[in-house]
């Protein structure tokens, strides 16, 4: 089947839409697809490879092109890149599906007839709306968004909900609010998030304590509630592995850090290459995914720290939210808390970090079920929605 995967982002890209983009087409060319996936050039100079960035081995199956496109995401640039996307998908290499995750380049395509472009399938990480009007008030460099913004956003959801020949969404809460939005529709997916199939059984956890979260640092990833939960765990030290120092977040969090006095045990990694994030992991005994409830984490994200989180063989406290609970299970293969809630964060720490053999358990059931949310599998559940849509 050939694959054209159209992602209006520079690459690579350090943050989890680069890293889920690139994994999902790796793992569709690894099942033996022919990927195009068109992006926009590297900003740094000189530019990077992709595949050695996430490291990848490269395959003849994956192609990876750059769209003639201005860089950046102003106006020009988003006009350049849907202009080449149309290009792409009416020339003489036609591919057998298109696929996106950018909700403005499947509206844009949809509008050509259905006889001039292969099938759609669009991937949805959250209903564009709620995110947009929450989102200024969740990541410090957003810009407010306006009522024109909202309605435009809002008529392109309900374009691609009724255009589009298939559609992913990442939880079934994202589905089951867009079916009751939208009403009922045809080859409708739920295909959540992976993580790359552990090479080797992770080791026993390290015998003194380290509690560890790895990511972007926006408030709505609750880093700030992690900070707050530590203040409670004298003597517990903390691992920040991620964080941008262009951007006011790492800045942010390392003062908050020194407010509560925790300046000498909190080590904030800064940005680290998506290969390297495991290794990080692995000197943690406890893993944790503090999102408050927010538009995005309540119902619509499927984080890939919590899939490498459950690859890394620790154990894991998350916030108690119904997109968390569609993978963990309170007391089965995690802790789970009341979001936002400091102290119950760090009752759970200071539980597991007094009772080892539940740490070991809960470590070990979350390891045993990663196979279910390896890319390898996320490939095979969209292969099986191309099938459907395409009637092979």
């Amino acid at each position: 089947m050939r694959v054209l995967y159209f992602a209006d982002i520079r690459f690579p890209l350090e943050r989890a839409n680069g890293i889920q983009t690139m994994e999902t087409c790796y793992a569709l060319a690894g099942r033996g697809h022919d990927v195009h996936l068109v992006v926009k050039r590297d900003t740094r100079v000189p530019a990077r490879d992709p595949f050695a960035f996430y490291g990848l081995a490269p395959t003849p199956r994956l192609v990876i092109e750059r769209a003639n496109a201005p860089a950046g995401a102003g106006v020009l640039a988003r006009v350049g890149y849907l202009s080449f996307a149309y290009g792409r998908s009416v020339g003489r290499s036609r591919a057998d599906i298109i696929m996106t995750r950018d909700l403005g380049v499947a509206s844009a395509l949809l509008r050509l007839p259905r006889n001039r472009r292969p099938p759609l399938v669009y991937e949805s990480h959250g209903y564009a709306p709620d995110v947009a009007a929450s989102l200024h008030d969740l990541v410090a460099t957003a810009a407010p968004a306006g009522a024109r913004k909202l309605a435009r956003l809002e008529r392109r959801e309900g374009r691609v909900w009724a255009r589009a020949e298939g559609y992913v969404t990442i939880t079934r809460a994202l589905r089951d609010q867009l079916l009751k939005r939208f009403g009922t529709r045809l080859h409708l997916a739920v295909v959540p998030d992976g993580v790359r199939q552990p090479s080797a059984e992770p080791g026993p956890l390290p015998a003194e304590p380290l509690v560890a979260y790895a990511g972007h640092l926006y408030a709505w990833k609750g880093v700030d509630v992690l900070l707050e939960a530590l203040a409670q765990l004298p003597g517990t030290p903390g691992l920040i592995v991620g964080g941008h120092e262009g951007e006011p977040d790492l800045a942010r969090l390392r003062a908050r850090a020194a407010e509560l006095g925790l300046s000498d045990r909190v080590t904030f990694t800064g940005l680290v290459d998506p290969s390297h994030v495991a290794a990080h992991l692995a000197r943690a005994t406890i893993l944790v995914l503090p999102n408050p409830r927010s538009a995005i984490s309540t119902n619509f994200t499927s984080p890939l720290k919590l899939f490498e989180y459950m690859a890394a063989g620790r154990a894991i406290v998350a916030s108690d939210l119904p997109s968390v609970r569609e993978v963990l299970t309170h007391g089965e293969n995690a802790l789970l808390v009341t979001p936002g809630d400091p102290s119950a964060l760090a009752a759970a720490v200071r539980r597991l970090i007094a009772d080892r053999p539940l740490a070991e358990r809960l470590a070990a059931a979350a390891y045993s079920q990663v196979s279910k949310f390896t890319w390898a599998r996320r490939a095979e559940r969209l292969e099986r929605l191309f099938k459907d849509v395409l009637g092979v």
